[in-house]
C-alpha cells in the first residue's frame, strides 16, 4: 500500500516537472546539424578574410599617402637646408673677398718690402729674378758718375731760376696794368713748382714751371668740386675736378642784396655801392660753358695766351731778346730766344686753388707721357706740385745728412731721358719715377744714408718695375690715408679710392708693351751709359759743386 502510494506520488511530480506552461523551454527548435553549423562558420571566416584584406588595402593606401606626403617634406626640408647653406656660403664669401680688397687696398698701395730690403709687411715683394738679372754699376760707379756729370750740370739752376723769375715778375706785373680790377680777372703772384724747385732737374735744357693763380672779379667767385669726393665717379676722372662761376647773389651763403631790391637810401655794407652795377655776364661768356657755368680749359687758355701777348708788347722795349710761345699744343709754354741763338724755356699755368689748401686746378700738365684725355672741357686736373715739394722738404729734415735720396732721383731720370731719346717716348716719365720715390720715403725714411746709392737706386728701380709688371702705380696723395695729417692734404682726398696712375696700361696693350720694352732697355743700355758719361766733363763743371737741398 505504502509502495502503490509512493509510486503515484513520484508520477504525479514527473508530470508536473515535464509540463511545457511550468517550464518553458528557451529554445525549442530542432538543432542543427554540423555540416551547416561549419558551412555558416565557412562563410563567416571569407567574409570576414574580405574584410580584413579590404581593411589591408586601405592601411597601405593611406601609408602610401603618409610616405608620399612625409617624402615631399623631407625633400622640401632638404631644399630649405641647402638653400641655407648656399646663402651663408654665398655670404660668407662675399664677405672674404669683401675682406681680401680691403686688405689689398690697405696693404699693398706701397712698395714691396723686397724692394725696400726691409721688413715692412704692407709692400708686397717681387717674385722671380728681379730687374730680369741686369746688373746696375756699382756705388763707386754711381758716385763717380754723379759727381761729373749730374752734380755739375745742374750748378747752374739758380742763376736760370733767378732770370726766370725776375722776367715773369715784370710780365705779370704789366698784365696786372691792362686789367681792370673791377671788371677783368685778376693775377696772383706766381709759384714755382716741379723738379727745378725740388733741385733734381737734371735733363738740359733747364725748364721752370711756374703757376699762376687767378681770381675772378666781383661779385663773383670760384667753388672748386672735387671728382673724388662724389660717391660714384668714374675711374678715369678721379683725377680731375670742375670749378664753378658763381655770382654773390647765386650763392646761398651770399648776400641778400642781390634777392631783394634795395631802396634809393639804402646800401649794402658788404658789396657797397658797385653792387647795383655789376658787371653783365662777360666772364661767363669769356671763360665759361654750359649752364650753370663751369670754367673752360680751353677758353682759359686762349684769353690767357691772349693776355701774356698783351703784356710782352707792352714790356719787349725792355729787353734785348725775344719771347715766342713754345709749344702750339700748350699755350702757357713760353721760350726766350736770346740773340746769340740760345733759348730758355719756362712754362707758365693758369691755375685755380681749391679752397685754402696747396692743391690747385691746372688745364694741363706738361710732360706728360700717358695722360688720359679729360672727357670734358670743364674737366681741371689736380695738381699736387706744391704738396709734393712741401713732403720732399718735411722728409729731408727727418733723413741723414747726404741722404741720397734725390740723387737716385735724379741718376733715374737721366737715364730715362736718355733712354727716351734712343727708342722715343714711352708711358713712363719722371712724374712716375717721383711717385715711386715718394712711395719710398713714406715707407723707409731712415735707409737713405749716402753710402747707399747703389741700393737705394736698385730699389727704386725694382719698384718701377714691379709698379709696371702690375700696371698699377698708386697716386701718392689721392686716397693715401699714410700720408701724415700735417700736409694738410683736403680730407676728401685722403679719404677718396686711390688713383692708378698706370690704368691707361690696362686700356693700351701696345702703349704698355712699348713702356715695358724701353724700361728693360734702359736698364741694359745704363752701365753704357754711365760709363760713357762718366767720362764726359760739362762745360760748366768749372762752377764748383754745390749740395742739392731742397728749397
Amino acid at each position: 500500500m505504502a509502495l502503490g502510494l509512493f509510486r503515484v506520488c513520484l508520477v504525479v511530480v514527473t508530470a508536473i516537472i515535464n509540463h511545457p506552461l511550468l517550464f518553458p523551454r528557451e529554445n525549442a527548435t530542432v538543432p542543427e546539424s554540423e555540416e551547416e553549423i561549419i558551412r555558416k562558420m565557412q562563410a563567416h571566416q571569407e567574409k570576414l578574410q574580405l574584410e580584413q584584406l579590404r581593411l589591408e588595402e586601405e592601411v597601405a593606401r593611406l601609408a602610401a599617402e603618409r610616405e608620399a606626403l612625409e617624402q615631399v617634406a623631407d625633400e622640401g626640408q632638404q631644399q630649405n637646408e641647402t638653400r641655407t647653406a648656399w646663402d651663408l656660403w654665398s655670404t660668407l664669401c662675399m664677405i672674404f673677398f669683401l675682406v681680401i680688397e680691403v686688405w689689398r687696398q690697405d696693404h699693398q698701395d706701397g712698395p714691396s718690402a723686397d724692394c725696400l730690403g726691409g721688413d715692412e709687411d704692407e709692400l708686397p715683394g717681387l717674385e722671380g729674378a728681379p730687374l730680369r738679372g741686369l746688373t746696375l754699376p756699382n756705388r763707386a760707379a754711381l758716385e763717380h758718375f754723379y759727381e761729373r756729370c749730374i752734380r755739375g750740370a745742374t750748378a747752374d739752376a739758380a742763376r736760370t731760376r733767378e732770370l726766370v723769375e725776375g722776367f715773369v715778375d715784370d710780365l705779370l706785373e704789366a698784365l696786372r696794368s691792362l686789367c681792370s680790377r673791377d671788371a677783368d680777372v685778376e693775377v696772383e703772384d706766381f709759384i714755382g713748382v716741379d723738379s727745378m724747385y725740388e733741385n733734381w732737374q737734371v735733363d738740359r735744357p733747364l725748364l721752370c714751371d711756374l703757376f699762376v693763380p687767378f681770381v675772378p672779379p666781383e661779385p663773383y667767385h670760384f667753388r672748386p668740386e672735387l671728382c673724388c669726393s662724389r660717391r660714384s665717379v668714374p675711374l678715369d676722372r678721379q683725377g680731375y675736378g670742375q670749378v664753378r662761376v658763381v655770382r654773390a647773389e647765386e650763392d646761398a651763403l651770399g648776400c641778400v642784396c642781390g634777392k631783394s631790391p634795395l631802396g634809393e637810401d639804402m646800401l649794402c655794407l658788404l658789396h657797397g655801392s658797385h653792387s647795383a652795377a655789376r658787371p653783365g655776364r662777360g666772364l661767363e661768356a669769356l671763360l665759361c660753358a654750359g649752364d650753370p657755368p663751369y670754367l673752360d680749359t680751353a677758353r682759359v687758355m686762349k684769353w690767357f695766351q691772349t693776355a701774356l701777348t698783351r703784356a710782352w708788347r707792352r714790356i719787349a722795349h725792355k729787353y734785348e731778346f725775344d719771347l715766342a710761345f713754345g709749344q702750339l699744343d700748350s699755350p702757357g709754354s713760353l721760350k726766350i730766344k736770346f740773340r746769340s741763338g740760345k733759348f730758355m724755356p719756362f712754362n707758365l699755368i693758369p691755375v685755380i686753388q681749391c679752397d685754402d689748401s696747396d692743391l690747385y686746378f691746372v688745364p694741363h700738365l706738361p710732360r706728360e707721357p700717358c695722360g688720359e684725355t679729360p672727357a670734358s672741357s670743364t674737366d681741371w686736373l689736380l695738381s699736387f706740385a706744391v704738396y709734393e715739394r712741401h713732403f720732399l722738404r718735411m722728409t729731408s729734415k727727418a733723413l741723414p745728412e747726404g741722404a741720397c735720396h734725390l740723387s737716385c732721383l735724379q741718376i733715374a731720370s737721366f737715364l730715362l731721358c736718355k733712354q727716351s731719346r734712343l727708342t722715343g717716348p714711352s708711358g713712363l716719365g719722371n712724374y712716375h719715377v717721383k711717385t715711386a720715390l715718394l712711395h719710398l720715403l713714406l715707407s723707409r725714411p731712415a735707409d737713405w744714408q749716402a753710402g747707399q746709392l747703389d741700393a737705394r737706386l736698385r730699389d727704386l728701380l725694382r719698384f718701377l718695375e714691379k709698379s709696371l709688371l702690375e700696371k698699377k702705380l698708386p697716386h701718392f696723395f689721392i686716397g693715401n690715408r699714410k700720408v701724415p695729417e700735417g700736409m694738410g692734404l683736403p680730407e676728401a682726398v685722403r679719404r677718396a679710392e686711390p688713383l692708378n696712375l698706370f690704368r691707361p696700361f690696362v686700356l693700351r696693350r701696345s702703349l704698355y708693351r712699348k713702356t715695358v720694352d724701353s724700361f728693360y732697355e734702359m736698364l741694359k743700355n745704363a752701365p753704357v751709359l754711365i760709363r760713357e758719361y762718366s767720362l764726359r766733363i760739362p762745360s760748366d763743371q768749372a762752377s764748383p759743386p754745390h749740395k742739392a737741398v731742397v728749397l
